[in-house]
């Protein structure tokens, strides 16, 4: 009878665990999709939030930025800089601005814009966006905005606006030894410089966390670079110099005349250069609104002072203006707003392009003669000096209510600016410093390693044969003498 009993209190038991189990499953799986129901909705409201915060006019606006960036580099800078050199050497020096839009776009998806973008230390960025994972394509499907760069446009938009001008920077350089480097030396050459030079100073001026970024917390040494002045132009005028010193004069330079040989080509390359430029300024703003309309006014009004300011000092000193003072005048407008696009009223702009006409004047007629370097075709005077003033014009001219992300994103550098505690010049001395370095002793090493590898000069016979023919296998022109 006892037996029986356990035998019947066991069963129950079982029986009892057995319901329990069942329920507690049962609860499992509501408690599951319970939470599957708060995740879809969860992810119903971020799709819908980052809906709300694309817009489709500043997609199209940035996109077409990037497109007008391209347009400086092939064709704009392609046909300025192959009608200011010599004829033997017209498709050599045009085949440099196309090899660097093609070499630079590759090492900038695979790491570079990882290195720039992906946050990381003061000076380098990491690893996060190797081969644009992240950026254009991941495990859900194409990327939408990255709210932290550009929070109205894919996170692939803003990549493919700043490829462009990692592709410029190394190919305004080739400017400055036009008609004496090897080709093969340029390819390593601006490969190298990118990941030494424009990768840390890109990172340091806009990454997330960057050393002199004022969107993401910087204050003393706070940076204000709207579109490139010290990550693109003083660092392709320096590092240009830098080249021209170290390779040395080109044969015959100060004994005979070396003038353009297609004046009109460089004026048609110049003319693309300042509609493109547009792109590269107000394209900066990363959407269609009223900032992109300040950099817009402001990168025209400085071109036309200094289109007017270069060849009048010409006018007052050599009797008369001429067609290249004049588009280099321009070229040298759109150089020194460049930083200060996005920070500065349009009398502002006025006076920073005027003025950066006569100062490039006067460096490309004046102290190039007077130190007798060879700057084949006038890159550090014009762009170096003119992203030297630009950036500190930059301070001097500062609006603090000019650019609407500064209070939202800086709220104590705002209120710093604002009472008069901090003033921009001090951040723009130390970019300048620090640019200026990271130029000199950067593409010093580059040019060291690539004189190793490959050399970096045409030989004589080379140069005097061109570069069209010694490098390339063809001409430019044929049936002249």
């Amino acid at each position: 009878m006892l037996h029986h009993l356990f035998r019947f209190g066991g069963l129950s038991l079982l029986l009892s665990s057995w319901s329990m189990a069942a329920e507690a499953g049962d609860r499992l799986q509501q408690l599951e999709a319970r939470l599957a129901a708060v995740e879809a909705q969860a992810s119903a409201a971020k799709a819908s939030v980052d809906q709300a915060a694309f817009n489709s006019g500043d997609n199209v606006w940035v996109l077409l930025g990037a497109l007008l960036v391209l347009l400086m580099t092939i064709p704009g800078l392609s046909l300025f800089y192959g009608g200011l050199v010599r004829r033997q050497h017209v498709l050599g020096t045009m085949m440099q601005s196309l090899a660097s839009a093609a070499i630079i776009s590759v090492l900038w998806a695979a790491v570079g814009f990882s290195l720039v973008f992906s946050a990381g230390g003061p000076i380098i960025g990491g690893f996060d966006y190797l081969f644009l994972n992240g950026v254009v394509w991941g495990p859900g499907g194409v990327p939408g905005p990255n709210p932290e760069y550009a929070a109205s446009i894919p996170f692939g938009t803003f990549f493919l606006f700043q490829m462009m001008f990692a592709v410029i920077t190394p190919a305004v350089i080739c400017g400055a030894y036009a008609e004496r480097m090897r080709f093969s030396a340029m390819i390593l050459f601006s490969s190298l410089w990118l990941f030494v030079v424009y990768i840390p100073l890109a990172h340091m001026v806009w990454g997330k966390g960057g050393l002199l970024n004022w969107a993401f917390g910087a204050h003393q040494l706070a940076v204000f670079d709207f579109a490139g002045g010290t990550v693109v132009e003083i660092a392709s005028g320096v590092s240009g110099l830098v080249c021209a010193l170290v390779l040395g004069h080109r044969r015959k330079y100060l004994q005979e005349p070396m003038p353009p040989h297609n004046l009109t080509m460089a004026f048609t390359g110049a003319a693309l250069l300042w509609v493109g430029w547009f792109g590269f300024n107000a394209g900066s703003a990363l959407s269609a609104g009223t900032l992109a309309t300040l950099a817009a006014v402001n990168t025209h009004l400085a071109a036309c002072a200094a289109t007017l300011t270069w060849p009048l000092a010409e006018w007052i000193l050599r009797g008369k203006p001429t067609v290249l003072g004049a588009i280099s005048g321009a070229v040298a407008g759109l150089v020194a707003i460049t930083p200060a696009c996005g920070f500065v009223t349009p009398g502002g702009a006025l006076l920073i392009g005027g003025v950066s006409g006569i100062l490039c004047f006067m460096a490309c007629a004046w102290l190039k003669m007077r130190l007798r370097y060879d700057d084949s075709l006038d890159v550090f005077g014009v762009h170096g000096v003119a992203g030297l003033w630009g950036t500190l014009a930059t301070g001097l001219f500062f609006q603090v209510d000019a650019h609407p992300g500064l209070k939202a994103a800086n709220p104590d550098l705002y209120a710093a600016i604002a009472t008069g505690v901090h003033h921009p010049v001090v951040g723009q001395l130390a970019g300048i410093g620090i640019a200026v370095t990271v130029s000199v002793v950067g593409s010093l090493l580059c040019l060291g390693l690539v004189r190793l590898c490959t050399g970096l000069r045409l030989s004589s016979d080379e140069e005097t044969e061109g570069l069209d023919l010694s490098q390339h296998g063809e001409e430019g022109y044929h049936g002249l003498t």
